[in-house]
């Protein structure tokens, strides 16, 4: 697997790891015995949602300890601000329509599409990662290759 991820990234998820295995899980615990309590389970409805929200946080829990034991580090920090990096911004033409649009390279679990936020393991932010403004880089993404211009770092 091994997710780039910074130091804070690895901070967040062990503070939510460390929530569901304490907080979250004796929540859902005393939920399940109180919905047991009303009797017959095979037709509880409140004791097979506390059951699904066990299973739930327990899969949570198994993707947050991959991640975080499978992490590569990367450092967070701007030393070039003139080259992409993470949480760099830039903005962006697609060479082939001539659509521009502001990209921020993130990691993977700071991946918000909606806000093009991009993750660096990603075929674009791979080909972004380490670049300047003014280059045109080749994206060789599933669907076919394709150019981006940066225009400008912001």
């Amino acid at each position: 697997m091994n997710n780039a991820l910074t130091q804070e990234n690895i901070k967040k998820l062990q503070e939510e790891l460390e929530y569901r295995l304490t907080v979250k899980r004796a929540e859902i615990a005393k939920e399940k015995m109180e919905a047991a309590a009303h009797g017959d389970r095979s037709e509880n409805a409140e004791y097979k949602e506390a059951c699904a929200n066990y299973r739930e946080n327990d899969n949570r829990i198994q993707y947050l300890l991959t991640m975080i034991t499978t992490a590569t580090v990367i450092e967070d920090s701007k030393e070039d601000s003139s080259a992409m990096g993470v949480n760099s911004r830039a903005r962006i033409r697609f060479v082939d329509d001539n659509e521009e649009t502001v990209v921020t390279l993130v990691t993977t679990v700071d991946v918000d599409f909606e806000n093009m936020c991009i993750s660096i393991e990603s075929d674009l932010g791979k080909a972004l990662s380490g670049r300047r403004a003014g280059e045109t880089v080749e994206v060789d993404a599933p669907r076919g290759k394709y150019s981006v211009e940066i225009l400008e770092l912001l």
